[in-house]
């Protein structure tokens, strides 16, 4: 169990109005958990610039289901970096588009080269990838 600590910061008072009002837009409870959410972003940021941690994230394309043969190399793909697929989510967007959803979870370069890799097919239109910590470093 974690030991909760209290400590006092100083603010300049509009930079203080102004995280107030950010509290309110995000409907935070309090400025202790708007500020711990702020910590772990920026620990989040700080392990991620480490390509060689544990990541977890998702990489999410849009593709043409019409290119020839793209549904193919996109499994071919996936075959080959298997082990950091968690699982996989395959949308009819409409007649031609087609949304996938990829959860992965390993070392962070190698999530980043199958991204580049499925970003990097013929037909697909858009590829993102968002990447988090697998929270091992958050408590």
């Amino acid at each position: 169990m974690s030991t909760l600590i209290r400590f006092g910061i100083s603010l300049d008072h509009e930079l203080l109005k102004k995280f107030d009002g950010h509290l309110y837009r995000k409907k935070y409870a309090s400025r202790s958990e708007a500020i711990r959410d702020l910590i772990r972003e920026d620990l989040v940021k700080d392990e991620l610039v480490h390509e060689d941690k544990e990541t977890a994230g998702a990489i999410v394309l849009i593709y043409d289901h019409h290119q020839r043969q793209l549904l193919e190399k996109i499994t071919d793909i996936q075959h080959d970096f298997q082990p950091l697929i968690v699982s996989t989510q395959h949308i009819h967007l409409d007649h031609s588009n087609c949304l996938e959803i990829i959860a992965v979870r390993g070392i962070g370069r190698n999530i980043k080269q199958l991204a580049n890799n499925l970003r990097a097919l013929k037909g697909v239109m858009h590829g993102s990838l968002s990447l988090s910590t697998v929270g091992k470093n958050l408590h």
